[in-house]
């Protein structure tokens, strides 16, 4: 069936038109499934954020909601995360009083959810959707690896049946310790906080499809329960309040809204970048296509949605999304049934969460947060490549060190830093021709590749830029002064994608000093786009148009034509392949 023209904008509207009911059973068993780990998860997660419990559930039901009427993806599942918790926390912890007040920690939450909400939106209408790749592959994994260590010390001393107060990984390292050396650890919350853990632990890696945060929470719930642990110091949940959120707009102060906006720029990026690996990872699974702008409007509407109803940012969930596939959703269906038993709790069975310790929760947090780290990739990037390692060290330092905020900035300076390196300080190479192989290659991996006496071929591999342009000279300027014998210099220029005016008139420098000792300098394989440019720079007054040539071959068959030069083998006065750029 032909989408409908809302269809294109309100995705969910089109859902309907097209929506089967051999579908509908497994959505709602899809629904129930998931809706028992979102209860649990929704608390802890809101807890991480610095919120009250309830606000996570809140969060959940809107979201799911938001997004199946403007999601574009039938099997993506938003709700509370364990990689925004720590970054709401961060956005709105200054901005609260002293004592911490939660209507104003739930308020201030619920305008940053708006504002991500909005953010998302605009940027998906503008069609910007390009922005999520500011996060490099070694950044995130630096980026997660410094959150999972950020949110597990976060959680111990809630783990252990106590609480520290402190700001920042050292600080709350510290007291930690401290903390446990005297002598604060509550034995049985521990063992109940640890044995949880372990509990979550062991059934994912035992039996995976199982629901391993219900059942490690009923049996918590149950042990609280029966053994009223609750007079041995154990907090709970407690009785949540009863009653569907109320629409509520946010009440924050002028002077909350700069803080709170780049907050809420930096967690759409991260929002934005896990909903698209996600997306891409699950839609190939099924041969469909990402709608990466509808994506961001998608999430725009669940968390403004979410943030109208004393809720908080939200953002893709992997799990909860592969938990919902598995027990066999077929459309944002699932996700509605979902809010709806979340609907039913908080009206009428508001007692259900009464006995869940804090120490469960808080090994839920744990039990996410190990997930994030991915300590498998950055192995790889240490044997891979030791410069993206570095990059990625340098994330989770930042993330650890300064906080998460600053550390999603840091990773995405990071990541621009290291394009702008490469563009830099490109791979430079010189060519030649190998035996037995077509074409020029470059004779730093083959030294014994044959030259033409008096012309070197130099391959630059990178756009010539203000940043770049002072090195080609100085290579170009430093071959010419230790080849007495040079005539030609051939510029494989293929991988020259842009000429900007700085170095147009580097060349236009560099052509007339070459000219004064007797030396042609040609470009081989310019892209028309670039010698259009070239062009416009006016640079074939100075520059030989006849020294533009379509191919490399082309460019050296050329110079053979005039001199008569032949092939012969590497020279000890040859430059070495092996020089400072070439290593570049």
């Amino acid at each position: 069936m032909k989408p409908s023209r809302w269809g294109e904008y309100l995705p969910g509207v089109e859902m309907a038109r097209s929506y089967r009911r051999a579908w509908l059973p497994k959505d709602v068993v899809a629904g129930l499934v998931l809706s028992a780990l979102l209860v649990p998860q929704g608390m802890a997660y809101a807890e991480l954020a610095g919120l009250p419990p309830v606000t996570g559930l809140y969060t959940s039901i809107l979201c799911l909601l938001g997004y199946a009427v403007f999601g574009p993806s039938k099997v993506l599942v938003l709700g509370p995360d364990s990689s925004l918790g720590p970054m709401i926390a961060a956005t709105i912890a200054p901005l609260l009083l002293a004592g911490g007040d939660p209507d104003r920690a739930v308020a201030l939450a619920s305008m940053l959810a708006v504002m991500v909400g909005v953010v998302m939106t605009v940027a998906g209408v503008a069609r910007l959707g390009f922005v999520a790749d500011l996060l490099s592959k070694p950044t995130q994994i630096g980026y997660l690896n410094g959150l999972a260590l950020t949110i597990v010390v976060g959680q111990l001393d809630k783990l252990l049946g106590f609480s520290v107060d402190a700001d920042g990984l050292v600080a709350e390292t510290g007291d930690f310790l401290s903390g446990v050396a005297n002598g604060e650890v509550n034995a049985t919350a521990a063992v109940l906080g640890i044995g949880s853990l372990a509990g979550i632990l062991l059934l994912n890696r035992l039996l995976p499809k199982l629901p391993s945060v219900l059942i490690v929470v009923v049996l918590a719930a149950l042990v609280v329960n029966a053994f009223d642990l609750e007079t041995h110091d154990v907090d709970t949940v407690g009785v949540l309040p009863q009653g569907f959120p109320p629409f509520t707009i946010p009440s924050v102060g002028w002077g909350d809204l700069p803080p709170l906006l780049a907050g809420a720029v930096a967690i759409a990026v991260v929002a934005l970048a896990d909903t698209m690996s996600t997306a891409s990872a699950f839609a190939a699974r099924k041969g469909d296509r990402v709608r990466g702008n509808q994506e961001m409007v998608g999430i725009g509407a669940a968390n403004i949605a979410a943030g109208f109803f004393q809720g908080f940012p939200v953002s893709t969930s992997g799990s909860r999304t592969a938990v919902a596939e598995q027990a066999g959703s077929r459309s944002q269906v699932t996700g509605v049934v979902g809010a709806g038993v979340i609907t039913v709790v908080l009206v009428f069975a508001t007692s259900l969460m009464q006995y869940v310790p804090q120490p469960t929760l808080g090994a839920i947090v744990i039990a996410a947060a190990l997930s994030l780290a991915d300590i498998g990739g950055t192995r790889r990037l240490w044997h891979q490549r030791r410069t993206e390692f570095g990059l990625s060290v340098a994330a989770l330092l930042g993330v650890a060190l300064l906080g998460v905020l600053p550390g999603i900035l840091i990773a995405v300076g990071l990541s621009i830093l290291n394009v702008f390196r490469r563009a830099w300080w490109p791979h430079q190479a010189e060519l030649g021709r190998v035996s037995g192989i077509a074409g020029l290659h470059d004779t730093a991996s083959y030294p014994d590749a044959q030259r033409l006496p008096g012309l070197v071929v130099r391959r630059f591999d990178a756009p010539l830029i203000f940043a770049n342009s002072r090195m080609f000279s100085d290579s170009v300027r430093q071959i010419a002064n230790d080849r007495p014998d040079l005539r030609w210099i051939i510029v494989a220029a293929e991988p020259i994608t842009d000429v900007d005016t700085t170095a147009s008139d580097m060349l236009q420098e560099l052509d007339a000093w070459l000219n004064a000792r007797g030396v042609s300098l040609v470009f081989a394989e310019m892209k028309d786009p670039v010698r259009a440019k070239i062009e416009r720079y006016e640079l074939t007054r100075t520059i030989d148009p006849a020294h533009f040539l379509p191919t490399v071959e082309d460019a050296v068959a050329e110079y053979i034509r005039q001199t008569g030069a032949q092939w012969r083998d590497p020279q000890p006065g040859d430059a070495q392949p092996d020089d400072e750029n070439t290593r570049r």
